[in-house]
């Protein structure tokens, strides 16, 4: 599962195996390890709730949906899921292979690799 976070928005995204672990168990987690005992975990599980939220304590970002939504998203073929609290925007996605973009980013940085 990657994570990613730009101004007010969150945005994770799952491989097959991800979405595969998420259905199984309801649940996926992360974390991204800075020094010896100090970690960022985040984790995306489903549970009964009516929206999309996110929490952040400790050094926890606990990503919550609903589980309908969550079952509907495993089983479609449906890309993401979207919602949104008072500041934060989230957004939860398959993980798609990269494939050339029809369009371009103008804040981005060439890619060393494009031909």
């Amino acid at each position: 599962m990657k994570l990613r976070l730009h101004g007010d928005a969150l945005r994770l995204r799952l491989s097959q195996s991800d979405v595969a672990r998420l259905a199984g168990d309801g649940r996926v987690e992360e974390r991204v390890r800075f020094a010896p005992g100090r970690a960022l975990h985040y984790s995306l599980e489903f549970t009964d709730i009516d929206r999309v939220t996110a929490d952040f304590t400790g050094d926890s970002i606990r990503v919550l949906l609903p589980r309908a939504a969550a079952e509907h998203w495993i089983q479609s073929g449906d890309t993401g899921i979207e919602g949104s609290g008072e500041t934060l925007k989230i957004l939860i996605e398959k993980d798609f292979q990269c494939i050339h973009p029809e369009t371009e980013d103008a804040d981005s940085f060439p890619n060393p690799r494009a031909q």
